[in-house]
């Protein structure tokens, strides 16, 4: 509008820049209020009747489109302004609705449990959300800290149905049943009862004891990294593969494995939205490779630049979720 108005003062009426002064209340609406927009559109009417009476056009053809053009525009804006208010109003209420439930579904988890830090790192692949088809829990039970990290078959809102029902189903039996084989017994239960056929999930579940052991349940997902002291990493695999949650009861059920950690020794969890990341030039990301990155004394620190790492060698939007949770044996 400022623009305008020097050019009209400086070059004259027979430019005919005045109807472009109706790009004040336009562009208000964009960003401003209803109040914002119409104190911009007032203020573009009477530069446009000032220049006018200034150019002697204010009687003449030329004039009165300049001043409708304003007038109509601003009314415009006006409308817009309103209908965008109404609009963000809405969608800040259904945000705000949806951080409750993405943090009764994922619970941000301890930061310490027993001997353990613990660190958490989540990136959704869908824009704005920050949940998805992956999930984690940390449980302190009466036998040990009892972990769990899976990644539902599919997408969308039916993945976050899904996964919502294995972590309920895993935190009730985290702290009731006595040894791990049963809470994924329990696991296997409320997923064949609560699921579609043909939706499945694969999870890796850990129990930690009083002699630095961790027992492992590898229901056909990654295999957790061990990252020793020494900078040492290698992957956890279990003895045999055994089939994901979900595929029918009479599935045999996966054989526990036992870990050692000492002092200052990490376990990273993570879901296949992390192995699986590509570069443009179709490579996968070398998780074992960067396991230098784990190095930094803050487990949050660790994971973070991990997670940097991650996004820079896709170079864009990740097209899984990725989620990973460290643990690092704190001594004592």
């Amino acid at each position: 509008m400022t623009l305008v108005t020097v050019v009209d003062l400086t070059a004259g009426p027979e430019v005919g820049f005045l109807p472009l002064l109706s790009l004040g209340p336009a562009f208000a609406s964009l960003v401003g209020g209803i109040r914002r927009t119409a104190l911009i559109g007032l203020l573009a009417l009477v530069l446009c009747l000032s220049l006018a009476a200034f150019d002697g056009l204010l009687d003449s053809v030329r004039g009165f489109t300049a001043t409708v053009s304003v007038i109509g525009v601003g009314a415009a804006g006006l409308a817009a302004a309103a209908v965008r208010q109404r609009h963000e109003s809405e969608l800040a209420s259904v945000r705000s609705i949806a951080e409750v439930a993405q943090r009764v579904l994922l619970r941000p988890v301890p930061r310490a449990a027993g001997h353990l830090r613990v660190a958490v790192s989540y990136t959704s692949a869908v824009a704005e959300a920050r949940i998805g088809g992956d999930l984690y829990e940390v449980v302190n039970s009466p036998t040990g800290v009892r972990v769990l990290v899976g990644d539902v078959q599919g997408k969308g809102l039916e993945a976050v149905e899904t996964a919502a029902v294995v972590l309920a189903a895993f935190r009730e039996a985290a702290y009731d049943e006595p040894d791990l084989p049963a809470v994924s017994a329990r696991l296997e239960r409320a997923v064949n009862r609560h699921m579609p056929a043909e939706r499945f999930v694969t999870a890796v579940l850990l129990e930690t004891h009083e002699d630095r052991t961790v027992t492992v349940l590898n229901h056909g997902h990654p295999s957790p990294l061990v990252v020793r002291a020494d900078g040492a990493a290698r992957l956890a695999e279990p003895p045999e593969t055994s089939p994901p949650l979900g595929l029918g009861l009479d599935v045999k059920p996966p054989a526990p494995y036992c870990l050692a950690l000492g002092r200052g020794d990490q376990l990273l969890l993570y879901t296949d939205g992390v192995t699986e990341a590509r570069d443009p030039d179709g490579r996968f990301y070398p998780l074992q490779r960067r396991s230098f990155l784990l190095r930094e004394a803050s487990p949050d620190s660790a994971l973070e630049s991990l997670r940097r790492d991650l996004v820079r060698h896709v170079g864009g939007p990740l097209h899984d979720d990725a989620a990973m949770l460290l643990l690092r044996y704190r001594g004592g």
